[in-house]
């Protein structure tokens, strides 16, 4: 991504006067109309008067020392999934067209504006946010900018947040995470994704897919960008982060699950990340992780997503089941079968599944693993519902596991120049957040090198 600046980039550009609000939006704007692009994919819909207004309203701002953060006026998109107020909220469906539109931005969306960020437009998603590929029937599928001309997924549910930020149409992405949201299409992407502490953020003002699972979290370029955002999001100083030392970090590499049936360029470029990582003083222990084990097992029938959003689901459906993604609605109704029985057994045992993890991983600074265990599959060998099934589980099966445990973590790029993009996950347990962006931000240069 070195042709597309950080936020730290863009802030230090504006405060000098290099730039302006203004420059930054209308370039957006431009790359979004480009025909030959992928905006009329990426994007649901763009504000332009909108985006045009605001930007420059923080020029002037700028320009009376009152801008409201370093980084008022940079562009950013928006998942489809969250309230803009006068907006409707399709969370990637075709279900929710008659929807009304939104009274007010969702909290995450007020943050941002508080923080003088630039809202230019709502970005594709997979329907409901079921799904770690990317896909959409409704309004086609972004491709990922790695080899556009072959077209492969860019990674799912945030597809064009992650599309925005490769392609230059934003320079952050608002995004969700609940199995993986955020950082499989980081990882699709070569970009950078996290996944907060899920009580750091509200979660009101979202079409939700799991209420127990569910994060809202950034999508962007660096550590750096990510972590600023997320302070945006949770409501906390914005304030640098300090690359914590790689020579003797103790990280855990879980030998359970999370290395299973990795793709042969996946496992390339993750064993090259542990070497540099080892050949610059890190200690890097192979574990077991039962917890991941236990996790799976419980997960059969869809777990906590399928029992929630068929909660949240089934009026819509009874009234619009014709609308819907055909892959996304047999996803949810597969929580129709579980009963409540089957709910509070599935929150018992997910307490003491954390529980056990938190005990087991508290030795360590954090745990390192694949973002997701293979490269970004071929839009078109997709088509059969086996294919699909099968890409779509190795894609969210690792960032899913750290989601049931209630924990934090970031996605990387750990790939080569010109090699299939592949992302290094740090993960902890919940509550960890600045010390996994404080790691990430040291391990960053190592691997990405």
């Amino acid at each position: 991504m070195s042709d597309h600046p950080t936020l730290a980039t863009l802030a230090a550009d504006l405060a000098a006067g290099r730039t302006t609000a203004r420059k930054l939006v209308d370039d957006c704007l431009a790359k979004i109309a480009d025909k030959a692009g992928e905006g009329a994919r990426v994007f649901i819909q763009v504000d332009a008067d909108g985006a045009v207004a605001a930007a420059e309203a923080m020029d002037g701002l700028r320009k009376v020392n009152a801008a409201p953060s370093p980084f008022a006026g940079i562009p950013v998109s928006i998942k489809d999934l969250f309230d803009i107020k006068g907006q409707v909220s399709r969370a990637g469906s075709r279900a929710l067209d008659d929807a009304p539109p939104a009274a007010n931005d969702a909290p995450v969306v007020a943050r941002l504006r508080r923080a003088g960020f630039v809202v230019i437009g709502r970005t594709n998603m997979t329907e409901f946010a079921y799904s770690g590929l990317g896909i959409n029937p409704h309004y086609g599928t972004p491709k990922n900018r790695w080899q556009r001309d072959v077209g492969h997924v860019p990674g799912g549910s945030s597809s064009g947040a992650a599309v925005s930020i490769t392609d230059g149409m934003a320079h952050g992405a608002l995004g969700t995470d609940t199995g993986g949201s955020c950082r499989i299409p980081a990882a699709y992407c070569g970009i950078v994704g996290y996944k907060p502490t899920a009580r750091r953020i509200p979660l009101d003002g979202g079409v939700p897919l799991s209420v127990t699972l569910d994060s809202y979290g950034p999508i962007a370029r660096s550590v750096g960008c990510c972590a600023a955002m997320d302070a945006v999001l949770a409501d906390e100083p914005i304030a640098p982060v300090v690359p914590r030392p790689v020579k003797g970090l103790r990280l855990a590499m879980p030998t359970t699950v999370m290395l299973d049936d990795l793709s042969s360029a996946v496992a390339r470029a993750f064993e090259h990340a542990l070497d540099r990582l080892a050949n610059a003083g890190a200690v890097i222990e192979r574990i077991a992780v039962p917890e991941f084990a236990e996790v799976a097992a419980r997960n059969v029938g869809g777990g906590f997503s399928a029992a929630e959003s068929w909660a949240w689901h089934r009026a819509l459906i009874a009234k619009k089941a014709e609308l819907y993604d055909p892959r996304v609605i047999s996803r949810i109704r597969h929580g129709e079968s579980l009963s409540a029985a089957d709910y509070v057994d599935l929150l018992a045992v997910r307490r003491a599944i954390i529980a056990g993890f938190e005990r087991r991983v508290a030795p360590y600074d954090a745990l390192i693993a694949p973002t997701v265990a293979i490269t970004p599959p071929v839009i078109a060998d997709l088509a059969h519902d086996a294919a699909y099934a099968k890409a779509n589980m190795l894609s969210l099966r690792n960032c899913a596991l750290i989601n049931i445990l209630d924990g934090c973590a970031i996605s990387l790029p750990c790939h080569r120049e010109g090699e299939a993009p592949v992302g290094l996950m740090l993960a902890a347990a919940g509550g960890s957040d600045r010390r996994i962006f404080e790691l990430a931000a040291g391990v960053e240069p190592i691997v990405r090198a």
